[in-house]
């Protein structure tokens, strides 16, 4: 399933820094960043639940905002693109 990221961490001391730092660098792990603080991930189930307890650990409930759209298996027409930066194709291939 599709599932798209988006946070807001107060960076206003070290501490948030380094919070918004963690919270990238778990995305990443799961998925493509299609905006600054936002990415798709493309998962299954028992990922879902992985990440998501991941990413709330790592957050200030008082001070931060993180939220997950569940875009499911049919997300394809759910998706519009339009401007700058192309489209990706989640389930395409990789190049590294």
């Amino acid at each position: 399933m599709l599932v798209l990221i988006t946070y807001d961490v107060n960076t206003e001391d070290a501490a948030g820094k380094k919070r918004l730092r963690q919270v990238a660098k778990q995305c990443v792990n799961y998925g493509q960043r299609v905006q600054n603080s936002v990415f798709e991930c493309l998962v299954d189930q028992a990922q879902y639940k992985l990440l998501q307890t991941s990413l709330l650990s790592l957050i200030d409930p008082q001070k931060d905002s993180l939220r997950f759209y569940q875009l499911g298996n049919k997300y394809q027409s759910k998706i519009e693109h339009f401007g700058a930066k192309t489209s990706y194709e989640p389930e395409g291939v990789l190049l590294v």
